[in-house]
């Protein structure tokens, strides 16, 4: 007894239902046609895409998911396919599974074990099912479970007392930084305790601040994965059985620290442009390292003829800032723009001159000239339909070192959840395969350059020691005791702390932003605005 079964690693798009209706298809058809699979499964809520967020309180776009599954069961023959849905049984919604082969629908399942923590709310849109669910295909029974569920101690082992000899998983299982060796040690470790081999489908693709980067496996009942796909990229893939055996086949590179990063930020950042009906994108550039990786990321991701720059040089901005701005723009091949901010400056400052009368000089003038160029590059974005990409990184987002309305406006963050000293990593990085970025932007102290002789370190700690404390207190939650029982000077801990806890209104404001730290602001950290909570 044998069986081919594809892995649909597909990037589908939410919402867009018949869009994601005729990629299953073509994928589909392509694995019945080229590789001469029986059986292909496609990622975990497959029709609407993941996350679909409130769209599945609306009954029609329920109502559309629904039937989505009947065309599919009339438009697909000769293969069987396995795809998720939001399943409508009278006024429960559930996390389903079907599968369908030569017109009827074989077996349905319906997830277990809901998430609902991170960047997970699905107890908010469904009700959890209350049995496994397993099939007969060609003679092996095959189990079918979503996402969680294989997250969950002995439920491979209740399959397989339900009669199950092979798993499949559908999943949307969202990139972080290593996560992926945490996702394939649990289930590898469930899987040899159940002797029970399993096929596990993970979606690709960006969605808002999410990453989804595939990476789908199979592994054998010994719990050794025999077959890898690639991260961040779309894959149709075939694994062969004999009898309940899945055969060796070609195992891609695990997750690499820092190039995995990289790759995903330049998936977020395309397909936050392409998914959303941009021309391109648009940013500042303004000689820092933020900016220049920014830019670095974009041309990757979009390509240079989709990528536009501006310099807004300032009375501040020093030469080695212009020429490292233009060098960069000229390195990889983008239109740039020089259009100081003088004379916008100067007309602001004039027009406010009477009612600032008597009022000493300070952060308010520095902002009036980061607003100048917020308005300059909303103005750029808006004529030529160009996205505005921010530059600012996780580390100044966390503290509240960004103006409003100035370099924190724009649509898109591609390194809002990037920590500066990553930044410093991932330009080392990008230049290790063509040089794009001037050493000295990456050696000299980093400046907002907004004041006389400026550098970031008047006003925060060096990041070498500001990064680590960030880190426990925004991803790890601990308190302000605990940093310092690690080593950390109090005063350094109470002013990093500090700045977090009263910035939260700054980043309520700031644009969605790319996910790949264990915890990223926005739907990952929830904290209130108003709140008499205080970290220290």
């Amino acid at each position: 007894m044998s069986l081919k079964i594809a892995i649909a690693q597909i990037n589908f798009v939410v919402g867009n239902i018949a869009a994601n209706v005729e990629a299953i298809i073509k994928a589909a058809s392509y694995a019945r046609d080229h590789l001469h699979a029986e059986l292909v499964v496609f990622p975990e809520l497959t029709i609407t895409g993941y996350p679909a967020e409130d769209l599945l309180l609306r009954a029609d776009f329920i109502e559309a998911a629904n039937n989505a599954i009947y065309e599919l069961a009339e438009r697909v023959s000769d293969i069987a396919l396995v795809v998720g849905y939001p399943e409508a049984k009278g006024e429960q919604l559930f996390n389903s599974a079907v599968v369908l082969y030569q017109g009827v629908i074989v077996a349905n399942y319906r997830k277990q074990f809901l998430p609902n923590y991170g960047v997970f709310d699905e107890q908010r849109y469904f009700c959890s099912g209350d049995a496994p669910g397993v099939f007969e295909f060609n003679g092996l029974f095959i189990g079918l479970s979503i996402c969680e569920d294989v997250w969950t101690e002995g439920l491979i082992q209740t399959y397989k007392a339900a009669g199950a000899e092979l798993m499949l998983t559908l999943n949307a299982s969202p990139f972080n930084a290593g996560k992926v060796h945490q996702r394939e040690a649990i289930i590898c470790q469930q899987v040899k305790l159940a002797e029970l081999p399993l096929v596990y489908v993970n979606q690709i693709g960006g969605q808002d601040e999410l990453i989804f980067d595939g990476a789908s496996f199979a592994v054998d009942s010994n719990g050794v994965i025999v077959f890898r796909a690639e991260e961040f990229k779309e894959q149709i893939s075939l694994i062969e059985f004999d009898g309940i055996n899945p055969l060796k086949s070609i195992c891609a590179p695990l997750y690499q620290y820092i190039s995995s990063e990289y790759n995903a930020l330049v998936l977020g950042v395309k397909d936050y442009v392409r998914k959303n009906g941009f021309q391109g994108a648009i940013l500042g550039l303004s000689g820092g390292i933020d900016s220049a990786l920014v830019l670095a990321l974009a041309v990757d991701a979009l390509g240079a003829d989709k990528v536009e720059v501006v310099l807004m040089p300032s009375v501040y901005t020093q030469d080695m800032s212009n020429e490292d701005a233009i060098w960069e723009a000229e390195a990889l091949g983008v239109n740039y723009h020089i259009i100081p901010i003088a004379p916008a400056v100067e007309a602001f400052t004039g027009m406010l001159a009477e009612v600032f009368a008597g009022t000493a000089r300070d952060t308010t003038e520095e902002n009036i000239q980061a607003r100048c160029r917020g308005v300059i590059l909303m103005a750029l974005s808006n004529k030529k339909g160009k996205l505005l990409l921010t530059t600012g990184n996780k580390s100044e987002m966390s503290v509240g070192y960004a103006t409003l309305y100035g370099d924190m406006a724009g649509g898109f963050a591609p390194i809002k959840d990037v920590p500066k000293l990553l930044v410093y990593a991932l330009a080392n990085y990008r230049n290790s395969f063509s040089m794009v970025i001037p050493e000295r932007v990456i050696t000299r102290p980093p400046s907002a350059e907004l004041a006389p002789d400026q550098v970031d370190a008047d006003s925060l700690p060096a990041y070498e020691l500001l990064d680590p404390i960030l880190e426990r207190y925004v991803e790890l939650d601990q308190s302000a005791d605990e940093i310092v029982a690690a080593g950390f000077n109090r005063a350094d801990v109470v002013r990093a702390i500090s700045l977090v806890d009263r910035n939260e209104y700054k980043r309520r404001q700031s644009p969605p932003g790319i996910k790949i730290t264990s915890r990223a602001f926005g739907r990952d950290r929830r904290y209130p605005i108003t709140s008499g909570y205080r970290g220290v």
